[in-house]
């Protein structure tokens, strides 16, 4: 049986517009009866009028209390010739004055200036001898008696209609700006409908064991029974921790989707305020409204911008953020409960959040949300491929295969930016051409085509550029290459060399990593074996390969100054690789000098390996910087010719996309300005 449909719900008429709609309509049909009476009736004297009553030119008369109103019907002029006078030799002729256009006047005054009859009003002094004057010229006069009602209305409703208006309108904004002070306590967080979140589980991909965490969350609001029969407690706090762009708000949106209960969201600066105790006011209310839509989900996005750790003041200090955070320490889990309430929190800072906030009991549960895999990947994007014509080329799993280390928004990123090269091109769907040059504007940035490069600098980035992709060629544990360019991309790569990884890499050995560090140098070893000299263009190359090196010795214990210490410590592992290099020293200054030494000794050996594959292989390396130099960009297979290898030599199982670079293959070639 169909449920019945629910009536729209009926807006509520606003009797104060309504009277303030009928006083202005009144007021602009007033001021436009006036204006039209001026344009018809022409005011004039009280003296003027009884001349022209004396000289029989009024017609009829209406006597008012406060003005005379009637018609007056000039009188022909006789019109004479003017006598001709001769004007004086030495006073030359004045010329008469401009007579006054017909546009200009009002009707009564074309009206007089044509004796025509017209409409006159003028205000009535006393005068006791105007009625026998009227009956003396046999003027026809009547008097009309005032209205009340105008008089009323004009006199004491529209005055009194303003000023109490206008009082209402003043109390208003006045009542409006003190609740507005006294709300700063009030919660920020809303109440999401089902109608404003239409993602669900489904929709969500590439994180399996974070959705499924959630589910169970999710099945305990829908069926309490089961879980209390058996004497189960739900979490109190789910904590999502994760890099950024891999999903915990969309998760969260999928939990409102999907939980059927009431979903409020808030975000940790809404509790920031420049008063103090607003913070711990809002986190208070949001209980309690919580508590009042019980059971429900609260989200706090961004949990980092109030759930940092305390520190100890000295003196007279009063944190706004630590009293926040201690009102929500009570709320969570103090002395009242707060049953059917489940706290949902995201962050990509876990290692600031105070310790008392993720102890059990609070956020009793917490859920990585880490960059997807290559099951996860394909997952991701055949989700974001819904409604996108895609050509028969497109494989999504060699796309999944070659895209190690990309979260889910990169994934959405890439798809997107293939689809709008596709409308570029005016194309009817998206192929494996524009999924290639999308990543490649994603990875290396755009194409500059403004910037051309001379012969001479154009072989010399040839030239490094196949001296990454050589000496990686003959490290036996270095990713094969897959595509080399010197078509200048982004803000400074003037050329740049892809290695595609075989499969998914979790560990990597100390041979691989010396292999990278080989690769990474090989641009610069060529450069000074063929000129003799090297550039600025290995800026980013020894940036990278030294921040690896000493990875290498501070942090996974590959060096003999060392050994297994420990001696370094990254700033933050959630926030991507951009922040890879940046350590923070966890050692002594006699240690940190035996650190560099070793690090600086790696980078050398690393580097004359490179100077040696690149010198003995002279002729393969001439080779390619030639074809290289005229083609501007070479594939694996064109690569691996020049080298008198099988096409897919060292790669495995042909990728139709070059999606995994190295670190930061953006900025290869930097000219210093």
């Amino acid at each position: 049986m169909p449920e019945p449909k629910s009536k729209p719900p009926q807006q509520s008429l606003n009797w104060y517009v309504l009277v303030l709609q009928v006083l202005a309509a009144l007021v602009l049909v007033w001021f436009w009866q006036q204006a039209f009476r001026e344009m018809h009736v022409r005011s004039i004297a009280y003296s003027e009028f009884k001349e022209d009553l004396r000289q029989g030119e009024v017609s009829d008369v209406t006597i008012g209390a406060d003005q005379i109103t009637g018609t007056i019907t000039p009188k022909p002029v006789p019109t004479q010739a003017p006598a001709k006078q001769e004007t004086p030799p030495s006073k030359p002729e004045t010329p008469p004055p401009k007579a006054e256009t017909p546009a200009a006047k009002t009707v009564p005054e074309k009206a007089a200036a044509a004796n025509e009859p017209y409409a006159f009003t003028t205000v009535p002094v006393e005068d006791k001898d105007l009625v026998p004057e009227l009956e003396k010229q046999h003027v026809k006069f009547s008097a009309t008696r005032p209205n009340m009602f105008a008089e009323f209305f004009w006199g004491w409703i529209l005055p009194i209609g303003l000023v109490v208006g206008l009082w209402i309108f003043l109390s208003r904004r006045m009542t409006a700006a003190g609740q507005s002070v006294f709300s700063f306590g009030r919660s920020k967080a809303r109440l999401v409908g089902e109608k404003d979140t239409r993602v669900t589980f489904d929709d969500v991909a590439g994180c399996d064991e974070a959705k499924y965490e959630l589910q169970e969350v999710v099945d305990f609001l829908k069926h309490p029974n089961r879980y209390r029969a058996l004497g189960a407690k739900i979490p109190k706090g789910v904590l999502l921790i994760g890099p950024p762009g891999t999903g915990k708000t969309l998760l969260a949106r999928a939990v409102a989707g999907e939980a059927g209960v009431p979903f409020f969201l808030i975000s940790g600066s809404d509790f920031v305020e420049m008063f103090v105790g607003v913070g711990a006011a809002r986190v208070r209310d949001m209980f309690e409204q919580a508590k009042a839509q019980a059971p429900c989900i609260l989200f706090i996005d961004e949990l980092d911008a109030i759930g940092r750790q305390r520190g100890v003041h000295m003196g007279m200090v009063n944190d706004e953020r630590e009293q926040t955070l201690n009102q929500l320490l009570v709320g969570m889990d103090g002395f009242e409960e707060n049953a059917g309430v489940i706290i949902l929190g995201a962050t990509n800072r876990p290692e600031v959040l105070d310790r008392a906030l993720l102890r059990p009991g609070r956020f009793d549960r917490h859920v990585l949300v880490d960059a997807p895999d290559m099951a996860g990947r394909e997952a991701i994007l055949q989700v974001h491929s819904r409604g996108k014509k895609f050509a028969p080329d497109v494989d999504l799993h060699s796309i999944a295969q070659a895209t190690p280390g990309l979260s889910g928004a990169d994934l959405a990123n890439l798809i997107n930016e293939a689809a709008l090269l596709a409308a570029r091109r005016r194309a009817e769907t998206i192929g494996q051409r524009d999924m290639e040059e999308a990543f490649e504007k994603i990875a290396a940035g755009p194409e500059r085509k403004t910037r051309r490069l001379n012969e001479e600098d154009r072989r010399r980035v040839a030239s490094h550029e196949v001296g990454h992709a050589l000496v990686a060629a003959y490290s036996p544990h270095a990713d094969p290459v897959h595509k080399i360019s010197i078509v200048p991309h982004g803000r400074a790569a003037l050329g740049y060399t892809m290695q595609l990884p075989v499969g998914e890499q979790f560990l990597l050995s100390q041979s691989e990593l010396t292999d990278k560090i080989k690769g990474m140098l090989g641009g610069r070893a060529a450069e000074e074996i063929v000129y003799h000299e090297v550039t600025t263009g290995a800026e980013n190359d020894l940036e990278r390969s030294t921040a690896l090196a000493r990875q290498m010795v501070c942090v996974y214990g590959m060096g003999k100054s060392v050994g297994l210490m420990h001696s370094a410590q990254p700033e933050n592992r959630w926030l991507g690789p951009g922040l890879a290099g940046h350590m923070q020293r966890d050692c002594s200054e006699q240690t940190a000098r035996e650190v560099d030494e070793e690090v600086k000794a790696l980078l050398a050996d690393c580097y004359e390996q490179a100077k040696q594959i690149l010198i003995d292989h002279r002729e393969q390396f001439d080779r390619v910087v030639e074809e290289l130099f005229k083609q501007e960009t070479i594939d694996a297979a064109t690569f691996n010719r020049l080298l008198g290898r099988p096409p897919n030599a060292r790669i495995g199982e042909p990728a139709p996309m070059p999606v995994a670079v190295e670190a930061a293959v953006g900025r290869e070639m930097m000219n210093e300005e």
